[in-house]
């Protein structure tokens, strides 16, 4: 349910994720912004994502420095209202820190269904990076943002109404960034829509997702950041597990914004260039 601000459209080739951590808008309107999307644990210090602001722009600038080869393709996918641009702009960004190419972003307007959606994933994987198996996609590891993370786990799914085999997304790694796992706070809005429906917490989509979730046979690396109300933060994760939580930032909507959080971003490269991550476990329960 992710959607960057229309001013991200402006100049989107200079933006990175430390540079966009600086935008907070006019006063007026950041202040409605904190009251409509909360500023709930700002103050709060995670010692399983122990890593400042600040360290992480400092990380981030190291990496573009430095960029490190990535063992796998990645492919980036996009929230519900994203027309492609937060998607698009973490995968830059991503190339930028690794100075890998291999790296593919999606997003699903005109997808009006989770079905659409996989197919739409798993055929720009298979355009990008051609598989000779019938049944699997090239490896890949995947960062979702907000809707994407669902669209990847549907999509590594053995769909269940179907009687011919289908291609799936064959996934090494997922990292979700304030991903609906247990659903959405605002999906209980009326729509039209049938993903935003499929988001709320009763859905029958989501108890398949997790009802199947002991045998997904990758890591998955669950992000979000602190006063994310369209989610909510314990939905974040799938049952059972705490996700890595960073504070939120003062003035930021801490839902729209968080996949260019330099913390979120920085520690996803970190892994993807095998490095060591900002990231520990046992992983700090929610405040």
């Amino acid at each position: 349910m992710t959607a960057l601000p229309a001013k991200t459209r402006v100049k989107a080739e200079r933006f990175t994720a430390y540079d966009m951590s600086r935008w907070s808008g006019k006063a007026g309107v950041g202040c409605m912004v904190a009251l409509l999307m909360g500023c709930a644990g700002m103050g709060s210090e995670n010692p399983s994502f122990d890593v400042s602001v600040s360290e992480a722009r400092e990380a981030l600038r190291e990496m573009e420095a430095e960029p490190g080869e990535l063992e796998r393709p990645v492919l980036v996918l996009a929230g519900l209202f994203d027309p492609g641009v937060a998607s698009w702009n973490l995968a830059r960004q991503l190339r930028n820190l690794t100075g890998d190419e291999r790296i593919v972003s999606v997003a699903f307007p005109l997808a009006w269904n989770f079905d659409a959606c996989r197919d739409r994933a798993i055929a720009a994987v298979e355009d990008a990076f051609p598989s000779e198996d019938a049944r699997w996609t090239t490896e890949v590891d995947v960062v979702g943002i907000s809707m994407g993370g669902l669209v990847a786990r549907y999509a590594a799914m053995e769909p269940a109404d179907q009687d011919e085999p289908a291609r799936r997304l064959r996934i090494a790694r997922l990292f979700t960034i304030g991903t609906p796992h247990q659903g959405a706070a605002l999906a209980a809005a009326p729509t039209l829509d049938p993903r935003q429906r499929a988001m709320r917490k009763d859905s029958d989509f989501l108890k398949e997702l997790n009802d199947r979730y002991e045998d997904i046979g990758y890591q998955l690396y669950p992000y979000v950041r602190l006063g994310d109300r369209m989610v909510g933060v314990e939905n974040a994760a799938p049952p059972g597990e705490v996700p890595w939580w960073v504070p939120a930032r003062f003035l930021q909507p801490d839902h729209l914004t968080a996949s260019v959080d330099p913390r979120i971003v920085a520690d996803i490269a970190r892994r993807l260039r095998g490095e060591s991550p900002f990231t520990t476990e046992p992983r700090e329960p929610l405040p």
